[in-house]
């Protein structure tokens, strides 16, 4: 019986409609987007923002996103709810640190774009089962504090990693949470989370930003750039915008199965490339009716 009023007691401040205190690690986009949605939502009486730098806490207060600026100890010692989004190379020693500090009446989630890194450094933690590895899968090129929007996660996705190492009702709260801010939620492990990443996500930044790279080499006039773009190239280009602070260590911490995925990219392009040196007009139209397919699943 002790066991289960201790269980009803952790779940009280979601219980009455809301978490008094959550903590955003991590002031840009998803935190920001996130910490507006659970206010537009009232799943948060007072939002804390924890961020490295003064400037994008101090936006982040103007813009309404947080309600108070504090340290990482303090904040996490005032909450009922720990939401983690910084780069993925911070994320393992900051969830290690915030870890060390919980007690079992507090929640704590990441939103990385890697899960699998994460996953095996905190295996073994005392408190693992406070803790819920998640993805939203949402996202623009632009970053900070100013980047934030309201409505950022309705009708997406949110990959959920790793449920068995977490307590049900910590997930179910997590879920309930994502799908209050009309997100689908998928439930998957970390491994085959980073594996599915590379294809669908990581691959794209990649591409953006070799694309971005080759017309900038090629084409010395950024007027004609500018004049000329159309919508395919600015939609494809679009990703170039983002940030390598937050890309690189993504592709670091996913290097095997970003490289996977890139060795298959280089040879569709390769075939592209051989249909056209042998004017193989048969074998370009392949490629690109096989390419078509796609609508069958993203229309």
């Amino acid at each position: 019986m002790k066991e289960e009023n201790n269980n009803e007691d952790t779940m009280a401040p979601f219980k009455a409609g809301s978490f008094n205190t959550v903590t955003i690690v991590g002031v840009g986009l998803i935190s920001g987007s996130f910490a507006l949605a659970l206010k537009e939502k009232n799943l948060a009486k007072h939002i804390i923002g924890v961020s490295r730098t003064q400037a994008s806490a101090k936006k982040a207060l103007e813009l309404g996103i947080i309600d108070e600026v504090l340290p990482l100890e303090e904040a996490v010692a005032k909450s009922d709810f720990i939401y983690v989004a910084i780069p993925v190379d911070a994320t393992i020693p900051v969830v290690l640190k915030i870890m060390d500090m919980i007690t079992d009446k507090q929640i704590v989630a990441d939103a990385g774009s890697t899960k699998f890194a994460l996953s095996k450094a905190l295996k073994d933690h005392p408190m693992r089962k406070r803790f819920v590895s998640t993805h939203p899968m949402w996202g623009t090129e632009y970053s900070g504090p100013e980047a934030a929007v309201h409505g950022a996660f309705a009708g997406r996705a949110c990959v959920i990693c790793d449920v068995h190492q977490s307590d049900k009702k910590v997930v179910a709260i997590i879920e309930n949470i994502y799908r209050l801010l009309g997100m689908n939620i998928v439930l998957m492990d970390s491994e085959n989370h980073d594996i599915h990443a590379a294809y669908v996500s990581h691959i794209s930044h990649i591409t953006s930003f070799a694309l971005a790279n080759t017309v900038l080499e090629k084409e010395k006039e950024e007027e004609a750039i500018f004049e000329l773009s159309g919508g395919g190239f600015e939609s494809t280009v679009r990703l170039a915008k983002s940030a390598a602070s937050m890309w690189v260590p993504v592709f670091m911490q996913n290097k095997e199965n970003v490289l996977d995925v890139l060795n298959e990219h280089i040879t569709q392009l390769r075939k592209f490339k051989a249909s056209l040196e042998k004017e193989n007009v048969q074998f370009l139209t392949e490629l690109i009716e096989n390419a078509n397919k796609i609508k069958r699943i993203i229309k």
